[in-house]
């Protein structure tokens, strides 16, 4: 059975089908913020997802993370690195890539196993 959740005109926050949980990009809801704290937004957001579709961070399989300044790799990681569950880390794609808001300074993609 498919199962949508924060179900919106334009799209599913997540999706979950056949035993995984699909994420949409996840942005931070204050534009103006440092990539530190936009982060930390991106992965609550990520978090709160998981949760709702019954599944938690310990069993993502991927992460994507678009980033428009590629010199924000290193800050984004210092908060990315502390959230991970070391134990299971996921795989993860980091991409410089132009987001549809300038003032967004991350987006991040995920699947997890339910």
């Amino acid at each position: 059975m498919i199962q949508r959740y924060q179900k919106g005109s334009r799209m599913s926050q997540a999706v979950s089908y056949g035993g995984l949980v699909y994420i949409a990009g996840q942005v931070a809801e204050n534009r103006k913020a440092g990539i530190e704290e936009q982060t930390l937004d991106v992965l609550g957001k990520i978090d709160t997802l998981l949760k709702e579709a019954g599944t938690d961070r310990s069993r993502l399989l991927a992460i994507n993370v678009f980033l428009p300044a590629i010199t924000d790799f290193e800050a984004m990681n210092g908060v990315y690195d502390g959230w991970i569950d070391i134990e299971n880390p996921p795989a993860r794609a980091c991409v410089e890539a132009r987001l549809a808001d300038p003032d967004l300074r991350v987006e991040m993609t995920a699947v997890a196993a339910l």
